[in-house]
């Protein structure tokens, strides 16, 4: 039987003109009763119910306008929100106040006319009361009736301002969430202890924990904009460490009137919770670089590549050539150029970076200005099996383009390499190194010797947060499926950074280099990636997901470097943006080695061509690698040398 009354209620509700009709029926039997109440039955003279009847038109007259106006019958009744509610107040307040007005005016030109105040005033509150009662007893009834009694969850608002507040009333205001509001939280002295809407403000110190623990609170909303307060502080990871899961809302401009559905309030991001700064950058500087040039990026539909894209198309350039072997993703990324940048002019090419005629042929048609070279295999252990691919790919490609970049005269080329080029442990790291040489030797010959005008800039990062491959969308799939989470080592760090922020920087250290740098970004504290695995399963809700520990991968290091130990940095204009001193090589000595390597890499002898790069970066030690082999060789080889 209840599930039948349940299924009835589900798809019959009323009509919008019934509503208005019970709307207007409530001011006539609030007029009526107040009438009533105020002359009695034996007061009700002829003059009276004349009076009455005419206050009474007025009143559904002006009211009915209000309603109108302010849409009050629009929404259903069991669903009323505190918006809803509100919002019959202020048609009340305008319909009442128009009919006032016109009751003054009638009793001005007929002094026979009469209305006393306090019952004009009884009315107004006893049709406030009635229209707002109606639908909370409607709300009530119809959960009641169809049986959805489950427990409100205890939660309280992280924030106390305007946004804060709003949140508050619309979860109060809407059975859908089943929030109850149990407190606030305040970072303002002045506001702790005080009371909003009923409860109490609190402090966030570690006296909260037993508050939260004493009210079975085990879930906290950030209002919108004290999310952005703090979202880069330790604040929220506190509560994560604590077990309290943390939610918040879209900004309150994206509300659309009201906080109406659970998809307003999301999940906060693990990126979220890293102990880090964000990243300030003077954008302006930028676009006057980029502003009207051809523009070419290679490794466009990567993660970096993309995203360095994207921000490119803002800047207005006068085209844009993007370049990679990944044929689905970029062509995604043209369709999303295509919406968004319909005037761009765009060329997207299917090709690899080390097909030196393909390039060739590019260059000759497009003649790029502003070269982004992100194009490289990154992963670690797919490399260490996959050595001549690294080479070939990684130390190829960036010959090829930045070789092409002087033929054709590019103003800048900007190629994007890792803090795994730093003492490097594994075959991607030294091929992203031999890079760096190959580009900074570049650059050093052909400014002191042919006065080339192509400006070459390295710049060297971290992890980034989200990339393709990164660990965090691995632990959300992990954790999705109910684990176990992997991690590595328990000892394993990492630097992390946003892609946005990686590539701004990336386009800020192109706008001031001069050629020849290699630029380092300040990336803030390293993160225990078994830390990151924990804070993730906390945040998921998930009490159940283990963490297993699967063991160093090939080449894989505990911790990673920006800088090696005989290398220092300069500072520049920008605080998170250094220039790093490196050892320089010689062009002619490090094209000789360079040549021979990518030879040796065609002939597939993958110990003799991990031999070639250790004897070009001497600092190369493998590790947790068949490779080792080969530093022992070269070791005794030293030994016996001297």
């Amino acid at each position: 039987m209840s599930k039948i009354i349940q299924n009835y209620l589900a798809r019959r509700v009323l009509s919008r003109t019934a509503i208005l009709v019970i709307d207007t029926l409530m001011i006539v039997f609030s007029c009526l009763l107040m009438y009533l109440i105020a002359y009695g039955f034996e007061g009700l003279t002829q003059d009276v119910r004349r009076d009455g009847t005419t206050v009474c038109l007025l009143l559904i007259f002006f009211n009915t306008i209000a309603f109108v106006s302010l849409r009050t019958f629009s929404g259903i009744l069991r669903f009323s929100s505190f918006t809803d509610l509100l919002r019959i107040v202020y048609a009340l307040i305008l319909g009442y106040a128009a009919t006032l007005i016109s009751i003054v005016i009638l009793m001005k030109y007929n002094e026979v006319f009469y209305l006393s105040t306090q019952t004009f005033i009884s009315i107004f509150s006893l049709n406030t009361f009635l229209m707002i009662f109606s639908r909370i007893i409607v709300k009530e009834v119809y959960e009641t009736i169809t049986g959805n009694n489950i427990k409100p969850v205890n939660i309280f608002i992280y924030g106390t301002k305007q946004a804060g507040i709003s949140v508050a009333k619309a979860l109060k205001g809407n059975n859908e969430f089943k929030y109850r509001v149990l407190g606030f939280i305040s970072d303002e002295s002045h506001m702790v202890g005080k009371e909003i809407m009923g409860v109490t403000i609190h402090e966030n110190n570690d006296n909260l924990f037993r508050i939260l623990e004493s009210k079975d609170v085990r879930t906290i909303i950030v209002s919108p904009q004290k999310m952005d307060e703090i979202k880069n502080s330790t604040l929220l990871s506190n509560f994560v460490d604590h077990d309290i899961s943390l939610l918040t809302t879209v900004p309150i401009n994206e509300w659309d009137g009201s906080l109406k559905s659970r998809e307003q309030i999301k999940d906060i991001q693990i990126e979220d919770l890293l102990p880090r700064e964000p990243i300030r950058i003077n954008m302006l500087d930028i676009a006057s670089n980029i502003e009207g040039k051809r523009v070419m990026v290679t490794g466009a539909a990567g993660s970096i590549g993309s995203e360095i894209v994207r921000q490119v198309a803002s800047f207005n350039p006068n085209s844009i050539i993007l370049i990679d072997q990944a044929e689905t993703p970029l062509h995604d990324l043209y369709l999303e150029l295509n919406e968004k940048w319909k005037f761009l002019r765009t060329e997207i090419v299917v090709a690899s970076v080390s097909n030196h005629s393909r390039m060739d042929k590019i260059f000759s048609r497009t003649r790029p200005q502003y070269i982004f070279h992100a194009a490289a295999y990154k992963h670690v252990p797919m490399m260490e099996v996959n050595v001549s691919e690294a080479i070939q790919t990684n130390i190829l490609g960036t010959k090829v383009i930045s070789d092409l970049a002087i033929k054709y005269n590019a103003s800048k080329f900007v190629m994007v390499s890792t803090d795994k080029a730093v003492n490097p442990s594994n075959i991607m790291g030294c091929s992203k190194r031999i890079c760096e040489i190959y580009v900074q030797s570049l650059a050093k010959h052909f400014d002191k010797n042919e006065g080339k005008k192509t400006q070459f800039i390295t710049t060297r990062f971290g992890n980034v947060l989200g990339s393709n491959g990164s660990v965090i969308p691995l632990f959300k799939e992990q954790i999705k499926r109910g684990g176990p989470v992997t991690v590595t080592h328990p000892e394993i760090i990492r630097y992390f950074m946003t892609i946005p922020e990686a590539c701004q920087l990336v386009l800020e250290a192109g706008a001031m280099g001069k050629g020849g740098e290699i630029f380092i970004f300040d990336m803030g504290k390293p993160v225990k990636i078994v830390d990151l695995a924990k804070r993730m399963i906390k945040l998921s809700g998930s009490t159940k997901v283990k963490i297993e520990f699967t063991g160093l991968r090939n080449g894989e290091k505990l911790y990673e470097e920006l800088l090696n130990q005989a290398e220092h940095t300069k500072p520049t204009h920008h605080e998170k943006i250094m220039i790093a001193n490196v050892r320089e090589y010689e062009y002619q000595e490090v094209i000789q080695k360079i040549d021979s390597l990518i030879r040796s890499s065609y002939e597939y002898d993958d110990m003799r061509t991990v031999r070639k790069m250790k004897e070009l970066v001497p600092e190369f030690q493998s590790i947790n690698s068949p490779f080792e082999t080969v530093d022992r060789v070269l070791e005794k080889i030293a030994k016996e040398s001297i």
